[in-house]
């Protein structure tokens, strides 16, 4: 049994993929000090698995064939519970589970001592990362209508799991409060977003020496914009495939994309105010709380650009700048398909069957 076992429960966009990353490789160099980052076989990435886990037991199947998380939950659970030391087990779509799904978690771990790990940072930085992430997994919509949804807090999953009092509220009707850990990430290069999970956890840094160059890319205003128009002209039922996520997400975004250097997206002026009251409601809350922080609260605090420092409208990108990364998409996607040939269809079939 395990003795104790921290839930890495997101929120996403501050550094999750890293963490996962970062783990996977050192796993079995970790194992050897008693922390361990479960996988189901060999050939199943432990970040994998994770994943299929945490769709499973919040009973969603997406990211792939139907059914292909069925049973991943229970797996992980009773490899778990088979384990001695420190297990983490992470992904960032638990964050907002509800209170079924809390309890369910909880109670299949056994006796072990759970921890939760949420990691958070400024909601000026985390909506523009939210929304391009949103159209990278094929969502249309403009950044002013995702803004939107997002003060409302409208059924918007992103805006829910970014939501300290809602999602740690709901986590620690379960989890004592002492052993929820919220770990704030700054902006900025040299992060200590690994430094400061391994406090939490109890892992000696040269444990895990492999680094990861693992990272979800982040797209400027004018690749942000090809990808939602591209959106606009498929179907829902083709955007949904997981072909498509590879595709788009993967091929698209994180190779060639991501690559290019277009103006940041930012949220306008006016949206700065209620990001300021939501984040201040934040501080209030986990000030109140008696969760433990490791950093300083004072990083989720909002900074505000320069007066003269113009904003630009990520919903209102000129044509003629969209052309080149249009060009340079369909370049990476002609390539794909090129090294993909149907075996039973010749290349000019389908223009023959339509002439």
């Amino acid at each position: 049994m395990a003795d104790r076992v921290f839930l890495h429960i997101g929120a996403p966009k501050t550094g999750t993929t890293y963490v996962q990353d970062r783990l996977s490789r050192n796993a079995k160099s970790l194992a050897r000090h008693g922390v361990h980052f479960p996988t189901r076989s060999p050939l199943v990435s432990p970040g994998l698995f994770h994943f299929r886990a945490a769709l499973d037991v919040l009973d969603q199947d997406w990211g792939g064939p139907s059914g292909h998380a069925k049973g991943a939950w229970s797996a992980l659970a009773k490899k778990t519970r088979r384990l001695s030391g420190t297990v983490v087990i992470s992904h960032e779509i638990l964050a907002p589970a509800p209170p079924e799904v809390i309890d369910r978690i909880v109670d299949d771990l056994g006796d072990a001592e759970v921890h939760v790990i949420y990691t958070a940072r400024d909601l000026a930085r985390s909506l523009p990362a939210g929304w391009q992430e949103s159209v990278k997994q094929g969502r249309r919509w403009r950044f002013k209508e995702f803004l939107k949804r997002a003060k409302r807090g409208d059924k918007l999953w992103f805006a829910k799991a970014v939501d300290v009092p809602a999602v740690l509220g709901a986590w620690s009707a379960r989890v004592p409060a002492d052993r929820i850990h919220l770990v704030t990430v700054p902006s900025g290069p040299d992060s200590p977003l690994w430094s400061r999970f391994c406090e939490v956890v109890g892992i000696d840094e040269t444990w895990a020496p492999e680094e990861s160059d693992r990272a979800t890319a982040s797209l400027g205003s004018v690749e942000t914009a090809v990808i939602r128009k591209l959106n606009g002209r498929m179907p829902r039922e083709v955007r949904r495939r997981s072909e498509y996520d590879v595709l788009v997400r993967e091929l698209l975004a994180q190779e060639v994309l991501a690559g290019r250097r277009s103006k940041p997206i930012r949220i306008p002026p006016e949206a700065y105010d209620w990001v300021e009251e939501r984040t201040q409601q934040w501080l209030d809350w986990i000030t109140s709380s008696g969760i433990e922080v490791v950093g300083s609260v004072d990083e989720l605090r909002v900074t505000r650009p320069e007066p003269d420092e113009p904003w630009h409208n990520p919903d209102r990108i000129k044509a003629r700048r969209q052309l080149v990364a249009a060009l340079d998409a369909l370049a990476a996607m002609t390539h794909e398909a090129a090294a993909r040939p149907d075996p039973k269809r010749g290349p000019l079939s389908r223009l023959r069957t339509r002439s």
